[in-house]
């Protein structure tokens, strides 16, 4: 098992009288890390289930008697998929406020799962994402040539840990084609009335092709026969379950800059590439450059949220088309990177430059973007 950055975080916080709230895409992962969790603890944590109707049953009297005779001589307490379990959130609240000392975590598959379950837990609770495997978890276990040999697979076939762990690349692929078929967009149609879950899919091919330009919802809604509002929507449920997210244009009211468009990114490239079935060698695609601005900008996301740096991102363009793939913000400061698979001479922007006179500039391409994503290596 890879060692995943999150483990150590959320054992740190166990001491604390709160409730964990960890969420990520369905098999990036989340289940594997309670359950190094559950065997550290032993006997002083309780493992439940929120799809088995026992555990529904269990938890259905909401009395601080029933859940002092369930949890007596426990600290923690653990419920994977609890967004299954009837107002869990305030049964959370109840547990929580009444039964000291008490950890618990609980796991959801998408940002539904923190309306269900965090509201009522207000003030009391921790929130984490776990992702697919980053390359600062990868890293433990390969060294740095055997990561470089690596890098063209990942930027097909991506970082969830059933493919990283696959043998061949068929496999991979057999897996990421069944991920998308039967897992990722699970919880849009258990949660939300959709009467044609294809739109889903061609929607999602249509963003695929557009990885690092601005998306038109008009223009979108029209390839797709839909209304711009229910492009929107649909947009909207994607990124709830993990598996798009949108990026905003940076400004300082600098008056040729575009602010009021998204670009839209996959968390991983390999659902990115499952969706529009294409496997191919690097040598073979059109699409490199995608690929790499796609999967270098997810990685570095991972590392962010991983060290617990708190930074906005954006992108960056003009009118006149001058632009940057990533501005990070951070205490006032302002950081810009441009990805280039290959390493080329690219100056910053001059209107940028301009600008913003005390921000620095930096080129990520496939020779120094461990420097970035993997600074340990």
């Amino acid at each position: 098992m890879y060692n995943r950055k999150l483990l150590h975080i959320i054992e740190n916080e166990l001491p604390k009288q709160k409730v964990t709230l960890l969420l990520g895409a369905r098999r990036v992962g989340k289940t594997e890390l309670l359950q190094t969790i559950y065997k550290k603890i032993g006997s002083k944590c309780l493992w439940l289930n929120g799809e088995d109707a026992n555990v529904n049953q269990l938890l259905e009297d909401r009395t601080i008697a029933n859940y002092k005779r369930i949890l007596q001589g426990i600290n923690l307490l653990i419920i994977d998929e609890a967004q299954f379990i009837a107002d869990m959130g305030r049964k959370a609240k109840l547990m929580i406020d009444e039964i000291k000392p008490l950890h618990i975590i609980l796991t959801g598959s998408s940002a539904f799962d923190v309306a269900k379950l965090g509201e009522p837990l207000v003030g009391r609770t921790i929130t984490h994402n776990l992702f697919s495997l980053a390359q600062i978890e990868i890293q433990d276990q390969e060294n740095i040539l055997q990561t470089k040999q690596h890098l063209e697979e990942r930027l097909i076939y991506g970082s969830y840990p059933e493919v990283v762990t696959a043998d061949t690349l068929q496999q991979k692929k057999q897996y990421l084609l069944e991920l998308i078929n039967t897992y990722l967009l699970k919880d849009i149609l258990a949660f939300e009335n959709i009467r044609n879950p294809e739109k889903l899919k061609q929607l999602l091919q249509l963003l695929a092709y557009q990885i690092g330009s601005e998306v038109s919802l008009d223009e979108l809604g029209r390839n797709l026969g839909l209304s711009k509002n229910t492009v929107e929507r649909y947009l909207d449920l994607l990124s709830k379950v993990f598996i798009i997210y949108k990026r905003g244009g940076f400004s300082r009211n600098l008056r040729k800059e575009i602010v009021k468009s998204h670009r839209w990114y996959f968390n991983d490239v390999g659902v990115r590439n499952a969706i529009i079935n294409n496997f191919s060698p690097l040598a073979l695609r059109q699409d490199v450059g995608q690929l790499w601005e796609n999967y270098i900008l997810a990685e570095r996301i991972k590392y962010n949220s991983y060290l617990q740096n708190t930074v906005n991102s954006f992108f960056w363009r003009t009118y006149d088309q001058q632009e940057i793939d990533l501005i990070e913000e951070k205490d006032g400061g302002i950081a810009a990177f441009e990805m280039k698979w290959k390493e080329t001479k690219t100056k910053t922007p001059t209107a940028f430059a301009k600008a913003y006179t005390e921000s620095s500039f930096m080129i990520i391409n496939s020779n120094n973007y461990l420097d970035w994503i993997a600074p340990n290596f």
